[in-house]
């Protein structure tokens, strides 16, 4: 594959911009590579598999050889259930760090596993701190593990995973990391973070398809972890050490999305790796975000927080404006955005990865531009009370 090959094409005609955290917008070459068909257990496939897992390794930096790669059927929270069942013994427990939904799912998914857990929820406006953790784990030495969301995106806010990941190590703690919506444009180097273990998915930042997440983890861990699992289909231990004897997964595997990853993960190599995406995704938002602060939306998040995978904005308080009739109004003009998933303020959120670079992001501001006039809508200012409630959260 050559540089060529990763320049940003336009979808297929009909077919929309997805602004979400994935599914996404996806290449030509990506959605090509479905297009035949694989034996699950023909040595082909199981190729396939090798050099997926050999590839992703290869994004974790140096470190990496202490580390396998264990592909899981599903969707994201299949693999935090998978790892949060997999590498927490039975007497374990985990202190959950949320302040958004997938955080709060995460609790949820510990309440039915019936393991001990403590949960942190910091709302939806800032990240747990270092020092937090620090206290909690010296107040509970029966904590195990700490939970760390590397980018919670319901509200698009980036954690400070090196320094959460240090006050866990420090107490003597296992880290694990929900990367969702952030591995493969943010590193995630193991030699810094000594992660027990962490999870993505195939339709994030390496632009793939749904049908699996992967699980990378300590090859010590993954031995460890035989008998913990709840579960028949999401023990990783076992879909592991399957693959390490026979090179075929334990399940039917989703063949066609196997190959489709392989193809996005040559096209990430090519664009520059981590960083090469990473920026691309930066400059997307850097662009959009200006846009949309040029006609008067207010971000939720203070500058320091935004990551750049998805942006949360205050819902304006103009009366005409209604936020169905925007999502469908963007839909005609060739942008799918992300309704908001807050409690506390209406809001919507728009993605910043996929096959898009700033040339598309000025168009999605352009599209809003023309939504808000048609709708009439006179000022995209947020209500006074949403500004106010992120000033007194975030004091």
């Amino acid at each position: 594959m050559t540089a060529a090959d990763t320049q940003i094409v336009p979808p297929a005609l009909g077919e929309p911009y997805l602004l979400t955290p994935g599914p996404l917008t996806t290449s030509r070459a990506v959605k090509d590579a479905m297009l035949r068909d694989w034996g699950s257990w023909d040595g082909d496939f199981r190729a396939m598999t090798r050099a997926m897992r050999t590839g992703l390794l290869d994004l974790i930096g140096p470190g990496a050889d202490a580390y396998d790669c264990v592909p899981v059927q599903g969707s994201g929270s299949y693999c935090v259930e998978a790892m949060l069942g997999s590498f927490v013994p039975k007497d374990g427990k985990v202190l959950v760090l949320a302040n958004g939904a997938y955080g709060l799912r995460a609790a949820k998914t510990m309440e039915y596993l019936g393991r001990a857990f403590h949960l942190v929820d910091k709302g939806d406006y800032l990240p747990p701190r270092g020092d937090e953790v620090t206290e909690i784990l010296k107040e509970d030495p029966a904590i195990t593990h700490v939970l760390i969301i590397h980018c919670e995106t319901s509200s698009g806010i980036l954690n400070p995973v090196e320094e959460l990941a240090d006050a866990a190590h420090a107490a003597g703690c296992k880290v694990l990391i929900d990367s969702m919506s952030a591995f493969g444009a943010i590193p995630l180097e193991v030699e810094r973070l000594k992660y027990a273990a962490m999870v993505s998915s195939a339709n994030k930042c390496i632009e793939g398809v749904p049908g699996f997440g992967f699980v990378i983890a300590r090859r010590d861990e993954l031995e460890a972890a035989k008998g913990n699992s709840h579960s028949l289909s999401l023990d990783v231990h076992a879909q592991w050490a399957h693959m390490e004897k026979t090179g075929q997964w334990r399940f039917t595997p989703p063949t066609h999305v196997v190959a489709a990853f392989l193809t996005a993960l040559e096209a990430h190599a090519a664009e520059g790796g981590v960083e090469g995406r990473g920026a691309r995704y930066a400059r997307n938002r850097d662009v959009m975000v200006q846009g949309m602060r040029d006609l008067g939306f207010e971000t939720l998040l203070a500058e320091r927080w935004l990551s750049p995978i998805i942006v949360t904005f205050f819902c304006p308080a103009d009366p005409k404006f209604d936020f169905d009739a925007f999502y469908e109004a963007m839909k005609e003009r060739g942008f799918i955005i992300y309704p908001g998933k807050l409690t506390v303020v209406d809001s919507f959120r728009v993605g910043c990865i996929g096959q898009m670079d700033e040339q598309v992001m000025r168009q999605v501001v352009a599209a809003a531009r023309d939504t808000l006039a048609e709708m009439g809508v006179a000022s995209a200012a947020p209500p006074a009370a949403a500004l106010e409630e992120r000033k007194k959260l975030a004091a």
